[in-house]
């Protein structure tokens, strides 16, 4: 929709559109003009979202947290939902993956071959040498957080230790490439050289998201991309930086049962670490991790 240069921003900044967003649309129409794929409005976080975006990833984080300071093995996963659950309660946030889509639990645990979306249970124990994932979705005051964390359990074995440490390494340099008006795919294509590299795969199916005014928005972050790939970084955008890396295959099945937890399809490790970035004017800023 056109806007008039003295019309207010559509941002809702206040400002005049011509003082405020026009060169940004301007610079996202030369790139389309180009062949570029380029976000839209929707996709774009402007400040008071932010920052009730951060608000809620303060919960988020202080959810990990508070698993940090006492996972151990002989814990249940279900006592980790419920060190998530009452958490996020105390701190007046809700739960997002409770009763989302029907999955049962306040937060997902993910145990050495399941790949993401573990449920919760007084059944599983955990025992040293294993490796978990704990992904947690915050909503406060209707906004999001959204980040997971890998958790080492006992005398974990050199193998899966370098897989959650790679993992990490993953993450980390995609995230460097998290800038201003270039492709996301730069993003994927640094993680999965690094993760070939040593000799993990990376998992196709199941990649990031958009994220802060839904649970999922676009775009969808794919980790097995090539460089100059994918839609055109712009400030405001926020998604995650979640890759699953395998110590086996990159193959995964879905529990036939419950129709949420993913393993590996040989029966080997996987890691994941997530975070939550926001596209700035000059790089990123991490929101929840």
């Amino acid at each position: 929709m056109k806007i008039g240069r003295n019309s207010p921003c559509w941002c809702l900044s206040g400002k005049k559109y011509k003082q405020c967003h026009e060169a940004f649309d301007n610079k996202l129409m030369s790139l389309y003009n180009r062949g570029f794929d380029v976000p839209d409005h929707d996709m774009i976080k402007v400040g008071v979202e932010i920052e009730g975006i951060k608000k809620s990833a303060k919960i988020n984080m202080a959810c990990l947290d508070a698993v940090a300071e006492v996972i151990d093995e002989g814990m249940t996963t279900q006592d980790i939902d419920d060190i998530v659950s009452s958490t996020t309660k105390k701190m007046g946030g809700i739960c997002a993956p409770l009763n989302y889509d029907g999955f049962p639990k306040s937060v997902c645990t993910s145990v050495n071959d399941q790949v993401c979306h573990g449920i919760p249970s007084k059944d599983v124990v955990l025992k040293s040498g294993d490796i978990i994932n704990v992904d947690c979705t915050t909503i406060f005051e209707g906004y999001y957080a959204d980040s997971s964390r890998m958790f080492l359990i006992g005398d974990v074995d050199e193998d899966k230790k370098k897989l959650v440490e790679v993992t990490k390494e993953c993450c980390d340099l995609g995230l460097k490439q998290v800038k201003p008006w270039e492709p996301i795919g730069n993003i994927g294509a640094v993680i999965k050289e690094h993760a070939h590299k040593n000799g993990y795969t990376v998992v196709r199916e199941i990649g990031g998201h958009g994220v802060g005014i839904d649970f999922h928005e676009e775009p969808w972050v794919s980790y097995v991309t090539n460089m100059g790939e994918g839609m055109i970084m712009a400030p405001g955008m926020m998604f995650t930086i979640e890759p699953m890396i395998n110590m086996g295959t990159h193959s995964i099945k879905t529990d036939p049962i419950n129709n949420w937890e993913v393993s590996t399809i040989d029966g080997k490790p996987s890691a994941q670490w997530e975070y939550q970035v926001l596209v700035t004017e000059d790089g990123y800023e991490m929101i929840s991790w």
